[in-house]
C-alpha cells in the first residue's frame, strides 16, 4: 500500500503538539474552507475564534504547529492555512480501512464521507448477520468476520475500525493485530489491549454524553 499509515504522524513523547491540537484542527479546517466558499482570501485568529467560540492566543497557537505564519495586523493567506493544516494532518496521505460490526453505528461510518477529505477510506466491512453479509452497505461489501484474516492480509490494510459490542471488541482486536493492523479505531464501549506499537484510538461515546448532559444541566441551573 502506498503512502501507508506508516508516513503519518504519530503522537509521542517526542512531538511538541498535544492532542487537544490535533482536535481542534479539523474543526479549524472544516471552518476554513467554508470561508473559501464565499471566496474569502484572508483569515485572522480572532475571526476564528469568536466563530468557534474559542480563545484568540490557543487558535494562533495550534496554528503555529502548522508552520504557517501570519501577517501582523492582517491574519493569515485562507489558501496557504488550508494547504498547511491538511499538510499537517496528512490528508493527502492515503489510508484504506476496514470496519467490524455493520450495526447501526457502523452502517452510518460506512455512510459518512468526510473521512475522504482527511485520507481515510473504508474499504470494506464484516459482520456475522446472515442479513448483512454478502451484500453492499454504502458501497462496502460486508464479508463474513471469517474472512478478517485473509482479507486484511491480501489487501495489506493497516487501519481496523471496531464498531462491535464490547463482548467481543478484544476478540476481534486481536485478531486484526495478528493479521497485520497496526491502527485501530474503537468505538465499543470497552477499553481494548494491544501490544507495544499498536496504536490504538478510544471513542468513547458515553463520555461525551455525560458531557453534553452535564453542560445541559449547569446551564439550566444557571437560568433558574
Amino acid at each position: 500500500m502506498e503512502n501507508t499509515l506508516k508516513n503519518q504522524i504519530i503522537l509521542d513523547s517526542t512531538n511538541d503538539f498535544s492532542e487537544p491540537t490535533l482536535r481542534r484542527l479539523p474543526v479549524y479546517l472544516q471552518y476554513l474552507k467554508t470561508l473559501e466558499t464565499r471566496n474569502v482570501s484572508v483569515v485572522s485568529c480572532s475571526q476564528i475564534a469568536t466563530e468557534l467560540n474559542l480563545n484568540p492566543i490557543q487558535v494562533r497557537k495550534d496554528i503555529e504547529t502548522t508552520g504557517v505564519a501570519g501577517k501582523p495586523k492582517v491574519g493569515y493567506e485562507l489558501k496557504e492555512l488550508i494547504a498547511n493544516i491538511e499538510k499537517f494532518l496528512c490528508c493527502h496521505i492515503k489510508n484504506e480501512a476496514i470496519l467490524v460490526g455493520a450495526g447501526h453505528l457502523g452502517y452510518a461510518l460506512l455512510g459518512y464521507h468526510g473521512f475522504k477529505e482527511f485520507g481515510l477510506e473504508i474499504v470494506a466491512a464484516f459482520d456475522t448477520s446472515p442479513d448483512k453479509v454478502g451484500k453492499f452497505i454504502n458501497t462496502k461489501s460486508v464479508f463474513h468476520t471469517d474472512k478478517l484474516e485473509e482479507i486484511i492480509k491480501r489487501m495489506d490494510i493497516e487501519i481496523g475500525i471496531l464498531t462491535v459490542p464490547a463482548a467481543y471488541a478484544q476478540k476481534i482486536a486481536d485478531r486484526m493485530v495478528s493479521a497485520g493492523i497496526k491502527a485501530i479505531w474503537n468505538f465499543a464501549p470497552v477499553k481494548i489491549n494491544v501490544k507495544d506499537g499498536i496504536i490504538v484510538q478510544h471513542e468513547n461515546l458515553a463520555s461525551s454524553l455525560a458531557v453534553l448532559s452535564k453542560k445541559i444541566e449547569l446551564k439550566i441551573n444557571k437560568n433558574i
